[in-house]
């Protein structure tokens, strides 16, 4: 729930003789990271995470390290973000767009911003020293189990074997650390926290370790230079309590104010809770709960579950999630996962491609889970007091890249926080849409936190207008609330949750539009942006502003497009179906420049940076579906020139974006290349690789970690592989598969995609063309009509619920 309070992090450390191995070397595990050695830094450890609760486990021998986040500890609070003087800032900026005076919107735009957003935080560090010497560790094995959602480290020292699992608990919101030893008695260690908020710890009891504490209040972004860029004030901010309790079978224990000892125990149980936060419109000093109390009461109740109760109640969770989606490009890898990134440019596994799939639908399960808060821009795991762009929800591309394989790769429950997300700053939105346009609807800008800001971020004045000012994140992520109906046909969500907010959205924007000045009857935004991107204008200045960016009439397009559609659906609102519907006729239109690219600006504007990462001219191809080789060939060929001209390699969440478009042009070994670039292993030294790429445990490099890569990087191989958004002129979803197939993929088959329509596909392929294939029914309800192409067929489908066809792709449809 989203004012759930606490979180649990329960360790279990109990002996046992039994050692099962994730993977043998007989039975490799396709979804499995695995390493030879200890994490040398964050970006080698492995995220573990239930949707709230998240830490990165290093696999050290002599002292683990287990990094810890709660989804919901961020800076600062609710606030009044709004600023009553940007309405007639406003005006003066649009007067100054529509003259071409694009520098002086520039510079006017400055007096329409609110403060920067708050930052999410990390919660602490739970340290365990043992009386092992690395130098003496034999036989050291550390992986990640996808199946299971469980991190493993063994190692042997003086001949006996240490194990330790670590997995987070979704039912018992926990994290769990089993430990066991060959030989009894052997289990000993000391425990402790850290963190760099301002905190203390105390004994709470004989077997019970606490910590408390409060965030700052204030987190500058990274990129700006401050003095003070972090700022705590006593009895403000947000506060947290963990907890560690200790019940140990033989051996003795001790317990001070610093720490937690275990000695030649043969079986402890440790369980560790934090709790904050009372929901995004509570400020968390004066409205938040006292989080000791409900610290005590969640460690009472996790502490009576056995260890085989929690680790069975965890897979019984999460593996029905997981394993909804099975892919199979090849032969498993028995080399650790660093080794193969660094051999992939040579061998070609492309079952690497595939783990690097699974692992997104991992990591969405582990940071967004229902009633938790949105995957972030790191997902839930942050170790920085100042994270790379506050951690924050970058409304842009990256908020919306996060959600891109929700639908597509079987995980809409996963999808719910961000929905939530959604109606809740529609509410914030309503209110900056009036104070600082004068405008109905809702807006939302560039930056928001968990308080849900929907007013430009900048520090009254110190951002820079190319991304300041977009204002159109509503109509993005409109597409969020769109595709859940559309996947799922729920026409009750649609009617009471989404269309609500989608004509909010609508209605803003089209109060947004004026006239083009230089085209009269064509209606354009004023100013506008291509998102974080600029241009020199006739005069040299370099602007962030124009007026009608092809970004801003595209996404009004689609907006307006679905809300018309959603709006007929469900018989309501004529009047407005029919303004969006004369309004959307006189949209400016897509245009093609000299060289054959989908123009980006009004007009042929020199950019700043012709390799710029963001694709923003680009949505109408995708995430939109206003642009397909099928229906608008001549602009599909644009945008192939526009991907040209930018180039390939870029920022890590950038290729994931141009795999998907190359996905969605239909060229399958265009986008194998991006994933070429993406699997360039990144590494931390003076003389390893910094670009673009992905770090040794897999998380995407921007650089630094941005999650959004991962995302991006999942939802295109689901797009090389099953394509749902176009449809036929009966109105009926065309199901396209292996749309995009790289020539490299000459075999293999997978199960559980998702398309449009409510429609499962489980499908085999060899030599390129689809062998073996299955529709599903996947919505409990009769799913909506649809087409299948396969090698060259057209086959008509409509299933009940519950129903599945079973089609021979290499035969005949019959009749």
């Amino acid at each position: 729930m989203l004012g759930r309070l606490a979180t649990v992090l329960i360790m279990l450390v109990m002996s046992q003789t039994a050692f099962p191995q994730t993977a043998t070397a007989k039975t490799p595990s396709p979804d499995l990271l695995l390493y030879d050695k200890p994490a040398r830094d964050w970006n080698a450890a492995l995220p573990i995470g239930n949707g709230r609760l998240g830490a990165m486990v290093f696999g050290r021998v002599d002292e683990e390290l287990l990094q810890l986040n709660d989804d919901t500890l961020w800076t600062g609070g609710p606030r009044d973000w709004n600023n009553p003087a940007a309405k007639d800032v406003f005006a003066k900026v649009r007067e100054a767009a529509l003259a071409g005076r694009y520098k002086e919107a520039d510079e006017l735009s400055k007096g329409m911003q609110g403060p920067w957003t708050t930052a999410y935080q990390p919660l602490g560090d739970l340290h365990l020293k043992f009386d092992h010497d690395p130098a003496a560790a034999k036989d050291y094995r550390r992986d990640l189990d996808l199946d299971s959602a469980i991190a493993t480290t063994s190692y042997s020292v003086d001949g006996v074997t240490y194990r330790r699992e670590v997995f987070v608990s979704h039912p018992d919101q926990a994290i769990i650390l089993h430990l066991t030893a060959s030989v009894t008695g052997k289990i000993s260690f000391e425990a402790s926290f850290t963190s760099q908020q301002k905190f203390k710890t105390s004994k709470a009891d004989p077997r019970t370790l606490a910590m408390s504490g409060y965030v700052a209040v204030r987190s500058d972004p990274s990129y700006v230079k401050s003095e003070n860029p972090i700022e705590f004030i006593e009895g403000r901010g947000m506060r947290f309590a963990t907890l560690i309790r200790a019940v140990a079978n033989g051996g003795t224990m001790e317990t001070s104010d610093t720490s937690l000892k275990v000695s030649g125990a043969d079986s402890v149980v440790l369980i560790v809770t934090a709790t904050s936060f009372n929901g995004p419109d509570k400020k968390p000093d004066t409205q938040g709960r006292e989080p000791m109390p409900i610290a005590t009461a969640q460690l009472d109740a996790a502490s009576s579950k056995p260890f085989p109760t929690l680790r069975d109640a965890h897979l019984a969770d999460y593996q029905p999630l997981f394993q909804r989606v099975r892919l199979d490009l090849g032969k498993p890898s028995l080399l650790p996962t660093d080794v193969r990134l660094a051999n992939y440019p040579t061998d070609r596994d492309p079952n690497l491609v595939a783990l690097v799939f699974q692992y997104g639908r991992y990591l969405l399960i582990a940071s967004s889970r229902p009633g938790d808060q949105p995957a972030n821009l790191q997902g839930i795991w942050s170790k920085d007091l100042r994270p790379a762009w506050s951690a924050n929800y970058t409304l842009n591309i990256n908020s919306e890249m996060n959600y891109w394989p929700a639908e597509t790769t079987n995980l809409a429950e996963c999808h719910e926080p961000m929905i939530r997300f959604v109606t809740e700053l529609a509410e914030n939105g309503k209110t900056t849409a009036e104070i600082n346009y004068g405008l109905p609807g809702w807006v939302a800008h560039h930056n928001s936190d968990l308080w849900r800001q929907s007013a430009p971020a900048g520090d009254y004045g110190h951002g820079w207008s190319g991304w300041a000012h977009f204002n159109l994140s509503n109509a993005w992520h409109c597409m969020d609330l769109w595709e859940r109906y559309r996947f799922s046909g729920d026409e009750a969500f649609l009617r009471d949750s989404a269309y609500p907010v989608m004509k909010s959205a609508a209605e803003f924007c089209d109060a947004l539009l004026v006239e083009n000045p230089n085209k009269p009857g064509e209606l354009i935004t004023a100013p506008s942006t291509s998102t974080e991107n600029s241009f020199y204008a006739p005069n040299g200045d370099r602007c962030g502003f124009s007026i009608g960016s092809t970004q801003d009439m595209a996404l009004i397009r689609d907006l307006f497009t679905h809300v018309i559609d959603a709006a007929q659906l469900l018989k309501v609102d004529p009047d407005f179906v029919k303004r969006l519907t004369d309004r959307r006729l006189l949209l400016r239109g897509y245009r093609i420049g000299e060289e054959g690219e989908l123009m980006e600006f009004i007009e042929a504007y020199k950019e700043t940076d012709p390799h710029h990462r963001h694709l923003s001219h680009l949505i109408g191809a995708y995430p939109g579906e206003e642009i397909t080789p099928q229906s608008t060939p001549d602009l599909a060929n644009a945008v192939k020139k526009s991907l040209e001209l930018r180039g390939d390699d870029s920022t890590g969440w950038s290729m994931a974006w141009k795999m998907n478009l190359w996905a969605r042009l239909g060229d399958g070994d265009h986008a194998l290349r991006m994933f070429d670039y993406l699997l360039r292993i990144v590494g931390t030294d003076e003389t390893a690789f910094k670009g673009g790429g992905i770090y040794p445990n897999l998380f995407d490099a921007h650089p630094p970690f941005q999650i959004d890569g991962n995302f991006g990087a999942t939802a295109a191989v689901a797009e090389m592989l099953v394509q749902s958004h176009r449809r036929d002129e009966r109105g009926r979803t065309i199901i396209d598969l292996l749309p995009a197939l790289p020539g490299e993929w000459k075999e293999g088959s997978v199960a559980g995609l998702r398309a449009r329509g409510g429609y499962e596909i489980e499908l085999g392929w060899s030599d390129g063309k689809a062998s073996s294939l299955v529709v599903k029914n996947a919505i409990g309800k009769r799913a909506a009509p649809a087409v299948v192409h396969v090698n060259g067929q057209s086959i008509d489908i409509e299933l009940d619920a519950g129903q599945l066809r079973t089609i021979d792709p290499g035969q005949p449809p019959r009749k």
